[in-house]
């Protein structure tokens, strides 16, 4: 691609408009129609409708189809516009930002979708960056800016961006309009972390790559200006381009319902032949001899034609078996579960004053079948805040609180915390609640005192003084932050530095140190260092660590403070805090130079670099004296480990994709209870080709199955995968022992590739969990589909940010929590809320309801409708096959719309197997819906037999009892009207007493639904069967008195009640018998809350500490690099001041850890599995957990 600035030349010029929306003015019509007529059933009384408008064939009205058929299609599609409304709200929100672009030698304001490629564009600190530009010039020294790119990895950490040293000095409007250079790059893609491009500009060429590109979603930080010009814009942009389309979605309900459709059609056309061949042979053998008054019409020529036209006609007669009502009541329905989802309080979060959002009205009782998760880590488990918690120096703990009989106290919400108000730089949003360290501080305890020196000093923090005293920190990682504030508030406030020295603030002294070198961290040393001289001209070095590093290059002086602090570790361990040693060394000066000169001259080398300065590093960083250890807490969003307990005693898998370190993001694994100590094995997969990756991917599925099931030979993977496939499959059910799977980025990217996703699908499904880290956004919707595809799982992607909107989109269910990263996540969702812990609610509670209503709520329609229907089907037989209908025409136009809609459709809102406690309580209620039990193609047959098995009793019963039934004047009954109406009354009272059986949870609504509509019936049937509207409609009310005569015989009731006892018992006595025989655990549980007369409390999960004895690695975000920018004074303003008062605005680090290599590790637990189906006890899970070492 060739780019040019505007005004010289642009090739492939694009505006920076995007659009996520799937209709517009024009297309919305042609294309809702379309996606709605992919249910069959539409397209089935589409057909319907047309038949009815032919004379000949039809003994229906035609407006009995078209009316309620309207009625769906316009009530669908308004809810799909207005679903899309909101899309097309947010794009123009987006669409209409401002920004400054260069136009004709100066800056105008232009829309961000009139932003073109090769525009110089002029961005403002704290702005969000319009499109992919190539940074030409910053406010910041040598061309570098700051930027958050929480929208594209979900990192709240500031990442460095440097321009090109020849377009650095461009910051005069005149120099950018003179600007020309050409860039030639790559085609737009989804690479978030790769870019590769040349600017030729004054006869040379200068190398681009992704160190020098700001990605639209960035937002502009401590950086008061740059300039820019757009490389990519609008859907070309890298984040338009990991977004993906938004998709049609359907429930699996849905698609069963097409099938069934289909079934019940053809079984139709069965029933509509053999009515027909019926007709053919009665006009053949009998109808032949009634043609004097019973001639056929002028076009029928033959018994084999008048067959023809009753297929047909009773095809539209029998039509009712799929009523179109049952789509009308499926919307109600799911219109009302949505509002149920808004309307509940405990999904209300108020300090946010967010409640949850049901966005879409189709997937709710797909919230019951949900099989796997798939989680980002930041800002849906975590905060992404650190605390300083607690600490143990030289041998003493510090952080916990005891009462007076010296007994550890619960530190709670009401616990007093330590008064800092002797420090008037203390930082208010900080607590602490030990005094004693606060009064070793005051007593000048010379330990204490340097370990917050060290804290204060041994760190790349950039402070910030906005005003006197208003000091903010920024820290490349939070658990940095957290240190250097703990300090700050401790009496060692950290208040400046160039690239020479270090200003702290001592109790209240200034105190300025000379920063000789930083010994910067990274993933292999696992600890920094810093050497400074103080005051008094001593050389000392600080160094913090993961504490197995730091506890090797101990002098033999701390070897007893070291196993006591190792004890305190453990404790921290134990209650999930992250965990660091604190250790110090005094230099000798002549050692010192020494060592320096040859620092300087390893700095210099050209080849093994790294190396060089390792060894070095090595050899000052030993004989170190022990000062202690500090724990922070990561905090978890409230109730996280909780949910997840929960969700996975539910059998819900939960797969955590996140673009965070592999180190963190296993961390927060151990810390929300995704991974446990007890686990047979955590899995590290982190080879670099594709080769390695099938390797590491084998001997792990190798070491699961126990078995040589993986072919070693590549060809062979998918005629292994075939042979094997039904073997894991029966595996994943009896496996006992559990295994964790982590992976990262550019490993998962080879696990994708066709020859290898089927090993990596296999190998994931074997274990418990699942982490991919340092994934891109497009990588997490290839793994959601990935497992829909070959699994084919209900599956629920649930972010915050705009790089879970591709996942969001592509999973079948779509959540979005309204976090600190925008509000892209929730615009692409289908339902929202405040935390990650309503989950919980949304999928026991919500999501089982909806489904255990719809089911029922199906399993009854079909039953209705068949009892109702197969009456004509049993009457053909004994009228001529003359497709003439058994029961009144208002009758069979009012059973579905009046007489028994209502009583439905209480059952399908209101209805409840368990109450919402014991739905929590006990979450494996929610496996029925997971393993599809409550409806399916069997359920169907069944509910369709019972229906089948009714509409015979329905129809022969009263027929039998007629043959030598007279009234009480001893007059015959045997008319076909008083029939008709002794079968419609029997049906009624049949299918509402059924109802009412079927029936959970009674609520006044379900009564007065119930026999409302009974009583409804019988008004209405002696309305329309009166003497008052047959004298106005005489032609339309042809049933005149028949109620009436018919009703009022005791015979007639007798026959009546007899129908309903032979069609309601024999299903109840099955009922009783499989409850009693063979309970479920449902029906147990429905025991149990009915034997108690107050229901049991909501359970609030006690929060356990995790024992464990692994411990947390150093800086989890942190990244190589930064302290050789901090040293060379790059990112430090130049002022004229020297003074304290005289600080750095901005900060961050220069990324740099292309060139590490991870090697796979496998970490061995042991088995220590609890029950799944144990006590309420084993579902209390811990709230905070250890996090592990990498």
């Amino acid at each position: 691609m060739l780019i040019k600035p505007k005004g010289a030349f642009t090739y492939l010029q694009r505006d920076n408009h995007i659009k996520t929306s799937k209709y517009n003015i024009f297309t919305f019509l042609p294309i809702n129609l379309f996606e709605q007529f992919q249910r069959v059933a539409n397209a089935y009384f589409v057909v319907l409708l047309i038949l009815q408008l032919i004379p000949a064939i039809s003994s229906l009205s035609w407006f009995t189809t078209i009316v309620p058929l309207v009625l769906v299609l316009v009530i669908t599609a308004v809810k799909d516009a207005a679903d899309d409304f909101f899309r097309h709200k947010s794009d123009q929100q987006v669409n209409n930002r401002q920004s400054q672009v260069l136009i004709k030698g100066s800056l105008q304001n232009e829309k961000w979708m009139n932003v073109c490629v090769g525009d110089i564009i002029k961005l403002e600190n704290n702005q969000f960056v319009a499109a992919d530009i190539l940074l030409l010039c910053s406010s910041e020294p040598y061309g570098l800016c700051y930027i958050e790119t929480a929208e594209l990895d979900g990192e709240t950490n500031l990442k460095v961006r440097q321009a090109l040293t020849v377009t650095s000095d461009l910051g005069d409007i005149t120099k950018l309009t003179d600007f020309d250079g050409e860039v030639v790059c790559e085609p737009p893609n989804n690479k978030l972390d790769k870019f590769t491009g040349t600017l030729s500009w004054r006869d040379n060429k200068y190398p681009l790559d992704n160190e020098k590109m700001l990605l639209r979603g960035c937002v502009l930080r401590n950086t008061e200006w740059c300039f820019g010009m757009v490389i990519f814009a609008g859907l070309q942009t890298k984040l338009m381009q990991n977004c993906g389309k938004t998709k049609f979605k359907r429930t699996s309900i849905d698609k069963l319902m097409n099938t069934l459709v289909l079934w019940i059609f053809a079984f139709l056309i069965c029933m509509g032949i053999i009515l027909a061949i019926g007709n053919a042979i009665w006009e053949s053998w009998i109808g032949r001899n009634f043609q004097v008054f019973l001639p056929w019409d002028e076009f029928q020529s033959s018994a084999v034609f008048s067959g023809f036209l009753t297929f047909w006609s009773y095809i539209i007669i029998l039509n009712t078996v799929v009523p179109i009502s049952l789509y009308v009541s499926v919307e109600i329905l799911r219109l009302g579960h949505s509002y149920f989802i808004n309307w509940d309080r405990k999904m209300y979060h108020n300090h946010t004053d967010t409640a949850a959002e049901a966005r879409t009205t189709t997937l709710n009782e797909e919230l019951g079948q949900v099989e796997f998760i798939f989680s980002d880590k930041t800002g849906t488990l975590t905060q992404n805040i650190m605390v300083f918690n607690k600490c143990s120096i030289n041998g003493k703990t510090y952080g916990d609180v005891y009462d007076e009989f010296d007994q550890k106290v619960e530190i709670t919400g009401k616990t007093a915390c330590v008064d800092f108000s002797f420090n008037p730089l203390y930082d208010k949003k900080f607590k602490f609640y030990d005094g004693s360290l606060v009064e070793a501080i005051k007593l000048e305890d010379s330990t204490v005192q340097e370990f917050f020196r060290l804290l204060a000093l041994c760190h790349t923090v950039m402070p910030e003084e906005k005003s006197e005293g208003h000091l903010v920190y920024q820290a490349q990682s939070p658990d940095e932050g957290a240190l250097v504030t703990a300090a700050r508030n401790f009496g060692f406030v950290f208040r400046a530095r160039t690239p020479e020295t270090i200003t702290l603030c001592e109790m209240g002294r200034a105190v300025t140190y000379q920063l000789l070198a930083i010994l910067d961290f990274n993933n292999v040393r696992k600890r920094m260092s810093v050497i400074v001289r103080n005051p008094q001209g001593q050389i000392k070095l600080y160094s913090k660590g993961a504490d197995t590093i730091i506890f090797d290059r101990l002098d033999p002086s701390s070897e007893n403070l070291m196993c006591t602090t190792s004890e305190h570790l453990s404790e921290f361990a134990g209650e999930g805090l992250r965990t660091l040693a604190l250790a110090y060394k005094d230099l000798d000066e002549d050692y010192f130079e020494v060592w320096m000169k040859k620092l300087l001259f390893a700095s210099t080398v050209m080849v093994n670099r790294e190396d060089e300065l390792a060894v070095l590093y090595e050899e000052i960083e030993q004989d170190l004296k022990l000062l202690g250890a500090t724990a922070i807490e990561d905090k978890l969003q409230e109730g996280v480990p909780e949910t997840i307990a929960s969700l996975n005693l539910a059998d819900i898998k939960i797969w955590v994709l996140t673009g965070d370190k592999l180190e963190t993001a296993m961390n927060i694994g151990y810390s929300c209870n995704i991974l446990r100590d007890d686990m047979n094995e955590v899995f590290v997969i982190s080879g670099h080709t594709l080769l390695e990756v099938q390797q590491q991917l084998r001997s792990a599925k190798e070491h699961i199955l126990g078995l040589s099931l993986v072919s070693t030979a590549g060809g062979d993977v998918e005629k292994t995968n075939i042979f094997t496939d039904k073997y894991i499959s029966m595996f994943e059910e009896t496996i006992i022992s559990e295994y964790a799977l982590v992976i990262t980025g550019h490993s998962l990217a080879h696990g994708l590739e066709p020859q290898l996703r089927h090993i990596l699908l296999d190998l994931a499904c074997l274990c418990k969990t699942v982490i991919c880290c340092r994934v891109t956004p497009l990588q997490k919707a290839q793994v959601v589909e990935l497992v829909k595809r070959h699994k084919r799982a209900i599956t629920l992607a649930i972010g915050d940010g705009a790089n879970d909107v591709s996942m969001i989109k592509s999973a079948h269910i779509g959540v979005g929590i309204s976090g600190q990263e925008g509000m892209q996540a929730v615009l692409a969702s289908d339902y929202s809320f405040a935390q990650f812990r309503y989950l919980h609610r949304l999928l026991l509670v919500h999501g089982r309801w909806s489904y255990f209503r719809m089911c029922n709520f199906l399993c009854y329609f079909f039953y209705k409708n068949f009892a109702f229907t197969l009456v004509h089907f049993w009457y053909g037989f004994f009228c001529g096959f003359s497709a003439q209908t058994v029961y009144d025409q208002w009758f069979i136009t009012l059973f579905n719309i009046v007489y028994t809609s209502l009583p439905v459709l209480a059952m399908g809102l209101f209805d409840q197997d368990v109450n919402d406690q014991n739905s929590l309580r006990y979450p494996s209620l929610y496996k029925p819906g997971q393993q599809n039990l409550l409806f399916n193609k069997l359920q169907f047959f069944l509910c369709t037999l019972q229906g089948l098995a009714t509409s015979f009793m329905l129809f022969f019963i009263p027929y039998g009892a007629f043959s030598l039934m007279t009234t009480e004047a001893g007059s015959d009954l045997s008319d076909q009207q008083a029939f008709a109406v002794i079968i419609a009354t029997s049906l009624v009272i049949v299918v509402s007493v059924q109802i009412g059986l079927d029936t959970h949870y009674w609520t006044v609504v379900n009564h007065l639904f119930i026999w409302g509509s009974l009583a409804m019936y019988f008004v209405m049937l002696f309305a329309l069967q009166s003497d008052g509207i047959f004298g106005i409609f005489p032609t339309n009310f042809p049933f005149i008195g028949a109620a009436r005569n018919c009703l009022m015989e005791k015979r007639v009731w007798l026959v009546i009640l007899l129908t309903t006892v032979v069609c309601v018992v024999p299903g109840l006595a099955v009922s009783f018998l499989r409850m009693d025989l063979l309970p479920t655990l449902t029906d147990k549980i429905r025991y149990l809350q009915q034997a108690k007369k107050k229901g049991p409390q909501e359970q609030n999960l006690r929060q356990v500490r995790r024992t464990s004895s692994r411990r947390s690695a150093y800086a989890f975000s942190h990244q190589q690099g930064y302290g050789e920018l901090i040293t060379s004074g790059k990112n430090m303003r130049i002022s004229n001041a020297s003074s304290a008062e005289s600080l750095p605005h901005s900060s961050t680090w220069i990324e740099n850890i292309l060139k590490r290599k991870n090697e796979v590790a496998c970490i061995s637990v042991k088995s220590m599995r609890a029950p799944e189906n144990s006590t309420t006890d084993s579902t209390e899970a811990a709230h905070r957990l250890s996090l592990t070492s990498a």
